[in-house]
């Protein structure tokens, strides 16, 4: 049902996800007739020698931005292929914690039921079609121009057109979107309204400078524009601009002044009779407010302030023209002819007065587009702040070169692919000048978009989830300088509402939310991020210290992020915004994968290791520590010290331990963290040996953290007969292949007497420790 590109995985593997619908599943020798979406990733082995072949469908090799290397795909899937696959299946599973993306619910709204993987030599070709013919040629439409798309520009800017003209991200790495993001111009990245904006203005322009018929140039523009937008096939904002330009050009057809407002309030309102749930949505709110600051706010003040003097650079040698425009206009006109008559005899009567008019448009284009830029800006921070987190600081400089190359892109590129399908050396020219544009948008957002100050971009700041007063009052000052804006004869409360407005952008942007914690009490919630680890400690005084970050071991082949994801987007929806500590109890994937993203995020002070000699997964992440600036030390046995109001105690790995040359979980962080009478035991993966050592320290503690989510290498009963605890936790990931938590651990835990809580079934659990007793919480009770 959607055909997928291949890529690499690993050196030596690739991997293609496609979306597939079933009709009938077989297990264990039943079957039912089953009507399912399933989407599938398919992996297969490569030779060396085979990454220099294209995929099926692509007539030069594609590559992600800078590579030139190429995959094979396993199979050349067609939409409609009807197909027999050996492949295990699995429902999504959420993240269970406040605030996490409902990753099963934005399946179910593609159609997708379960997860699959696959080998690509279990997939079975069988005979017949199924599925819509349309579909099929918009599908075969699309492979042909990202075909197309390759074969005229090289690898390393293929992948970005790619994404800007076509909205295929197959091919884009991580890394360059996560540039775009911090710049502010990922807008420019995915196909979006402005493309199809952008588009569908130089078609009409172009149609009318051949004197073709307004009605008739419409008329193609809105088919064009229509057509577009279904090849693409990225979804409702480039649907939503396709309605909004047929509206607003339907109006300039019936003789009908064209209110921009009026063309949004139609599309808005069309949309959400389709799908009411869309105002819910990031990119319906975003939309609609961009367009609604523009046409609400920027446009009116305009309109008042450099519309007309712009008007006024018009027939400026005719002075019976003056008497048609605002005295301050006409004063206007007057002095740019008297430059001209300075300039007469350096430039000639010609040039006089051209240069003083083209210097002015320039002078007021740019300015308008500063103004706009920043005012987007601020008047989008807040859904910024609320959806993704982020507070661009580089937006408006970065906007103010891209946006203008994109327009020159985006119809040198279209002309560049139709001339292509006519003649290579007919496309050169437009190629050639996309190319230029790409090349400058991918400098200015390299430079702006990378740049590190202390190990961190300056490009955008990380901010938790805005509170209330903040919502409430970015609402208020958007409301307001609307209101102001359309008051024709309040500059100053116009001036002082958009004054206003950038105050609550900064106060949003700068100034820290407040935590939701419990004055007074230590805390510790176990984060749900799958079979993995991550527990945030908030001590008595305010500090924060987040043990572990989860992370997904890469033999699963899976480029989600679970501390950007899922960490960051927790420590966010609590009001946290800087960790004081960071702590890796050993040097394993599901312990370690997701810290990069949190040193990143939330600036912490301290990183604390077991490790003496750093080498593996574990030393890139000890070096990023060093570049921003964190004291990073080595905790083992017998150190003791007090952090944040409560007494921290370290009971492995030894004193005399060399670390780094064993087993991980042999060298793994064991410690206690005591508030009180209340203390808190948290093993990581400590297996056997180490909690042999734990045991002859006699700890006790009311609340234990399960060593190795649950493992039956682990939590002996020994360690539970000398450490007593009345409540445990377990870190593990549900239908996880391993097996966690074993039978016999959750057993003993029982006969124990301790109170046992799982992620996997109850999501993040915290505990309050206030010094006298433990009090658990369960995020999903609520």
């Amino acid at each position: 049902m959607r055909e997928g590109y291949a890529r690499f995985a690993e050196p030596r593997s690739i991997r293609e996800s496609i979306d597939v619908e079933t009709e009938e599943i077989a297990s264990q020798g039943e079957s039912w007739p089953v009507r399912a979406g399933v989407r599938l990733t398919i992996y297969k082995e490569v030779e060396e020698v085979e990454r220099r072949a294209s995929p099926p469908g692509l007539d030069a090799p594609v590559g992600e931005s800078g590579t030139g290397e190429t995959p094979v795909a396993p199979f050349a899937l067609l939409y409609g292929t009807r197909l027999r696959i050996l492949a295990k299946l699995h429902p999504a599973c959420n993240y269970r914690n406040p605030g996490a993306f409902d990753y099963a619910g934005y399946l179910r709204d593609n159609g997708i039921s379960v997860l699959g993987s696959a080998e690509a030599t279990d997939i079975e070709r069988l005979p017949g079609f199924s599925g819509s013919r349309i579909q099929f040629w918009r599908t075969r439409v699309h492979a042909s121009i990202v075909s197309k798309i390759h074969q005229l520009w090289p690898a390393s800017q293929a992948s970005l057109m790619d994404a800007m003209v076509l909205g295929e991200e197959s091919f884009l790495r991580n890394a360059t979107r996560t540039e775009y993001q911090r710049s502010g111009t990922y807008h420019v990245l995915v196909v979006s309204g402005m493309n199809l904006s952008i588009l569908a203005f130089a078609i009409f322009w172009t149609l009318r400078q051949f004197r073709v018929d307004p009605a008739l140039a419409a008329l193609t523009t809105v088919v064009v524009s229509f057509a577009y937008a279904f090849v693409v096939g990225v979804g409702p904002p480039v649907w939503r601009a396709a309605l909004m330009l047929a509206t607003y050009l339907g109006a300039r057809l019936l003789y009908r002044e064209r209110n921009m407002m009026n063309a949004i309030g139609a599309a808005a309102l069309g949309v959400l009779i389709v799908d009411p749930h869309a105002l819910f949505g990031a990119s319906f709110q975003l939309t609609f407010l961009a367009v609604f600051i523009i046409a609400g706010i920027g446009s009116p003040i305009l309109e008042r302030t450099t519309l007309p003097y712009a008007r006024g650079l018009r027939l400026l040698r005719a002075a019976s023209y003056d008497l048609h425009v605002a005295p301050k206009v006409a004063q206007f006109r007057l002095d740019l002819r008297l430059i001209a008559g300075r300039l007469r005899r350096f430039v000639g009567d010609r040039l006089s007065l051209a240069v003083p008019a083209i210097f002015m448009r320039v002078a007021i284009g740019v300015g308008e587009l500063i103004f706009i830029s920043a005012l987007m800006q601020a008047g989008l921070a807040l859904l910024m702040a609320y959806h993704f987190h982020r507070a661009t600081t580089m937006g408006m400089p970065a906007n103010l070169a891209v946006i203008p190359l994109t327009q020159v892109l985006m119809p040198a590129a279209a002309a560049a692919v139709g001339l292509g399908y006519i003649s290579i050396a007919l496309a050169k020219p437009a190629v050639w000048i996309s190319g230029f544009a790409l090349e400058g948008i991918a400098g200015t957002v390299h430079c702006l978009g990378g740049t590190q100050l202390a190990g961190a971009s300056i490009a955008d700041l990380r901010v938790a989830m805005p509170s209330l007063a903040m919502i409430l009052a970015s609402i208020a000052a958007l409301a307001l300088a609307m209101l102001a804006a359309q008051i024709r004869r309040t500059r100053v409360a116009a001036f002082a509402s958009v004054v206003l407005l950038f105050a609550v952008a900064g106060w949003i942007a700068f100034v820290p939310s407040r935590s939701h914690l419990r004055a007074g009490v230590m805390e510790m919630t176990t984060i749900d991020v799958g079979q993995g680890d991550s527990i945030l400690l908030l001590m008595p005084e305010g500090r924060a210290i987040l043990i572990d970050a989860g992370g997904i071991p890469q033999w699963m082949h899976s480029d989600f992020d679970l501390g950007e994801q899922v960490v960051s987007s927790y420590l966010w929806n609590r009001g946290i915004d800087r960790l004081d500590v960071v702590a890796i109890t050993h040097p394993h994937a599901d312990h370690l994968g997701g810290m990069p993203a949190v040193i990143a995020n939330f600036h912490p002070r301290e990183l604390w290791i077991s490790i003496d000699q750093p080498v593996g997964e574990l030393k890139p992440i000890v070096a990023q520590a060093q570049r921003a600036g964190m004291n990073v030390s080595v905790k083992k046995e017998g150190d003791q010290f007090d952090y944040g109001g409560a007494h921290f105690q370290m009971l492995a790995p030894g004193r005399d331990q060399i670390t780094g040359l064993m087993r991980p979980n042999d060298d793994c962080l064991v410690f206690t963290a005591k508030f009180g009478g209340t203390t808190a035991l948290l093993e990581g993966d400590a297996e056997r040996p180490v909690e042999r050592r734990v045991v002859e320290e006699h700890p006790e503690a009311m609340l234990l953290k399960v060593a190795h989510h649950g493992s039956a290498s682990g939590t002996s009963a020994d360690l539970l007969a000398t450490v007593h605890p009345r409540y445990a936790v377990i870190s593990v990931g549900a239908r996880n292949v391993y097996g966690h938590p074993r039978r016999e651990v959750l057993e003993r835990l029982q006969q124990a007497g301790v109170k046992t809580y799982r992620t996997d079934e109850e999501g993040a659990i915290s505990f309050y420790l206030d010094g006298k007793s433990v009090t658990p919480d369960v995020a999903l009770l609520h």
